[in-house]
């Protein structure tokens, strides 16, 4: 058996996500449904782990098992061929057989865009801030996440996790210079939803409506009841994962 893994990227506005989902359009399905075709066999894909409703990813990783030798190049001209708009294959490699798409990878890096003024191009994969912020002050909240492991406090209630523990090793607010920005964090692993949560806090410290030491308190209590709104998932770019 040979293991080969797909490097891919897609656009998220038209499905609940990655995973398969029994009565929603996914990513996973998609890809599962082509290579099936083109190979002539029914094949299982695992992902680098599980991306939101309408969330974009640039770069995803997956896998699948073939008992015979493939051309990758050749398998991702077909794919493509056949693969919707929003879905593309960029590479297909084969790997060592124990490396896993989900339990190898070492480090996810995602971005969260916001921008000031109203721009129609920007509608789809930013969110429109309609109030100014304090982007130094979220950029002193954003270094505290570097200090701690426990982010119970941004998982998606009733969510069937062993742990809440991340480690993180960015985060913070980069500046395009054009009224808009975007937030970059890199983890080990992310809880579902965490990311838009963290930022949905953030926003609450860039509007002045809770402080630095109040978003330490929201870490440190660990109940998502305390921190902010969930970001909406169109502006979330899963975008880099490292092995």
């Amino acid at each position: 058996m040979q293991r080969y893994f797909i490097y891919l990227k897609y656009d998220g506005s038209n499905y609940h996500g990655w995973q398969m989902q029994p009565n929603a359009p996914s990513v996973q399905e998609e890809l599962q449904k082509a290579l099936s075709l083109v190979l002539r066999n029914e094949v299982q894909v695992v992902g680098a782990g599980r991306t939101d409703t309408g969330v974009h990813a640039r770069m995803m990783t997956a896998h699948f098992d073939s008992e015979y030798p493939i051309d990758g190049a050749q398998l991702t001209y077909r794919l493509n061929r056949i693969l919707p708009r929003d879905i593309a294959v960029e590479q297909i490699k084969e790997v060592d057989e124990q490396l896993h798409a989900r339990f190898s990878a070492t480090s996810r890096t995602y971005h969260y865009y916001v921008h000031r003024h109203k721009d129609p191009f920007c509608r789809n994969y930013s969110w429109q801030m309609h109030y100014d912020l304090d982007f130094d002050k979220m950029n002193q909240a954003a270094a505290l996440l570097l200090q701690y492991e426990d982010f119970a406090a941004f998982c998606k209630s009733n969510s069937d996790v062993k742990t809440t523990l991340c480690h993180v090793t960015e985060a913070r607010w980069v500046n395009h210079g054009d009224g808009s920005w975007h937030f970059v964090i890199t983890a080990n692993r992310f809880l579902r939803n965490m990311v838009r949560a963290v930022v949905g806090t953030l926003i609450e410290v860039g509007r002045g409506r809770a402080s630095v030491d109040d978003f330490r308190a929201i870490i440190e209590g660990k109940s998502r009841t305390m921190a902010g709104d969930s970001m909406p998932g169109h502006a979330l770019f899963l975008e880099r994962i490292t092995y």
